[in-house]
């Protein structure tokens, strides 16, 4: 039989920890993504990583998992210094990753998938008889059964995960890390997996987990760590942890403090939303208080189920304001706005436009007809034709406009472009250039032009600063604005929490894939930080009925 290859270090009981890290560090360009990281992983344990979006505990699994290179920093694993620069040499050490996008191959079998990486051999053929032995003894270990011979795309998400599992212990993982392992489960399916990672804590391997989900942060974990702005703020065992004392540590806060605030602000917080007069901090974006925000609702959801919610989403967004999604990654944000875009054709609900019920939109080119644009998360795959020009990207959303006869004058598409760009700040001068050549900054100024050209009444933007400098992005923020100022109907979604409090009139929270919480935003009466931790509590579900 061909000899897989596996872990190479001494036995997972030889020391008491396994996996230590001394002044670990990852910067990306001028951002400091991690910074002289510390941390003790116990043997035999599961280990939580908590913080909010941006934190670093993602970026801390990826350089353990081997798929992000550190800038600095050393690793014992068991005792002994390694390397962990590659995906292999991870594996060589033990360690196995789990992420939420599972790596399953649809079209192969349930058993195929497990050997994938490491296939038995005899004789130079497959020694299908070793793999189907070896798969029964995996499953076993585990306690479930999935049929060895099905269809990796018929099967359950939860079910695709047990397969990477067993891949991970046939290649003699000593540490498995899981990204957000529930996120994708149903309650029971959630209470097999943790059921499940108590037994292989029990047989001695080693746990570490990334997840949004306090409760079970506090369920099954023995250890968490907090992060924040990329610094391990707290290590220490779970049972000195509250959820309340979790969200204080990633705000940096007096959770106690902050909580008696909200309760004294609450019926304020169930006044009429009605647009105020904010006071804004130094640097942040200026929040116009004369937005005409219209009485009744433009724009009316409800009872929205996108791919894989089990409960419907509903909202209101008023023409002249800007409203912000808050929430944590995997939330459910963009999956609204996409849905509320026309690119889910999955999707449901009710959607109604100036109190008339309208077909839900299957398409873009639907949703348009409505009055609904998207500034879409990765601007450079879903946005923008990076190959055409500034002015070609201008205009490609209403070549109507520039054509006479069904032919399209440039000369015409060169002033309306012109004028549309130069009106969010992009250089005019730079029109014929290949949109590939611009900067994150000018890219989205495109889009924005875009839609300017176009004037819908409802602009989706979904994270439309993530990747530009902060310059670029007071401009991008403050120009929403000025689009709700002239009437528009704005929804933000920003997983920088500081920018949907500083330049939103209203927010709704929202926590896996449904709406927790709903209040207007008011500088003048409660600052930014407290109202990013109004969020912040809502998401985690610390007091939930108090935001």
């Amino acid at each position: 039989m061909g000899t897989p290859e596996a872990s190479t270090l001494a036995p997972a009981t030889a020391h008491a920890a396994a996996i230590r890290t001394h002044g670990v560090g990852r910067t990306f360009g001028a951002a400091v993504a991690l910074a002289g990281i510390d941390v003790t992983i116990t043997a035999g344990t599961v280990h939580a990583l908590v913080g909010q979006n941006g934190a670093g505990k993602s970026t801390l699994l990826g350089i353990l998992a081997g798929r992000i290179e550190p800038t600095s920093g050393e690793f014992e694993v068991f005792g002994e210094r390694v390397s962990l620069g590659s995906p292999r040499a991870a594996r060589q050490a033990g360690i196995a990753a789990i992420y939420q996008e599972l790596t399953i191959i649809p079209q192969l079998t349930a058993m195929a998938n497990v050997f994938v990486s490491r296939p038995r051999s005899r004789g130079g053929l497959l020694d299908e008889r070793a793999m189907r032995r070896r798969y029964d003894e995996l499953s076993a270990r585990l306690g479930v059964h999935v049929p060895p011979d099905a269809i990796a795309r018929d099967l359950s998400v939860a079910q695709q995960q047990l397969l990477e599992i067993m891949r991970a212990l046939d290649a003699e993982a000593r540490v498995i890390f899981f990204d957000e392992p529930t996120a994708p489960l149903g309650p029971s399916e959630r209470e097999a997996l943790f059921a499940l990672m108590r037994d292989l804590r029990d047989q001695g391997v080693t746990m570490v987990f990334v997840s949004h989900a306090l409760d079970e942060v506090l369920a099954i974990s023995d250890d968490v760590t907090v992060f924040r702005d990329g610094r391990l703020r707290a290590s220490r065992p779970t049972s000195t942890w509250t959820k309340q004392s979790l969200v204080d540590e990633m705000l940096g806060r007096s959770a106690e403090a902050a909580l008696a605030e909200v309760a004294a602000t609450t019926a304020e917080a169930s006044a009429p939303l009605v647009p105020t007069a904010p006071r804004h901090p130094a640097g942040a974006a200026a929040r116009t208080s004369s937005s005409p925000a219209t009485e009744e609702p433009g724009l009316r959801v409800r009872d929205l189920f996108v791919s894989g919610s089990r409960e419907g989403v509903s909202f209101e967004v008023r023409g002249g304001e800007m409203v912000g999604i808050g929430g944590l990654v995997g939330a459910g944000r963009s999956s609204v706005l996409r849905a509320l875009a026309g690119l889910d054709r999955r999707a449901r609900g009710e959607l109604w436009i100036d109190g008339r019920q309208v077909p839900w939109p299957r398409t873009v080119r639907q949703a348009l007809r409505h009055g609904i644009a998207l500034l879409p998360e990765d601007r450079k795959t879903q946005g923008l034709v990076l190959g055409m020009s500034a002015m070609e990207n201008v205009t490609l959303s209403d070549l109507g406009a520039v054509a006479t006869a069904s032919v399209v004058s440039m000369r015409r598409m060169r002033r309306a472009a012109g004028e549309s760009a130069a009106g969010y700040g992009f250089d005019v001068r730079r029109l014929d250039e290949p949109a590939r050549n611009l900067s994150g900054g000018n890219q989205q100024k495109l889009l924005l032009a875009r839609w300017g050209h176009r004037r819908p009444r409802f602009l989706l933007a979904d994270e439309p600063t993530r990747g530009i400098d902060v310059g670029a992005k007071a401009e991008i923020l403050a120009t929403l604005q000025g689009l709700a100022a002239e009437g528009m109907g704005v929804l933000l979604v920003s997983s920088e929490l500081e920018e949907v409090a500083t330049s939103c009139t209203r927010v709704f929270v929202m926590s896996s894939g449904r709406v927790v919480a709903e209040h207007p935003i008011d500088l003048a009466a409660r600052s930014v930080e407290d109202t990013v931790a109004d969020i912040l509590y809502a998401a985690f579900h610390v007091e939930e009925t108090h935001v």
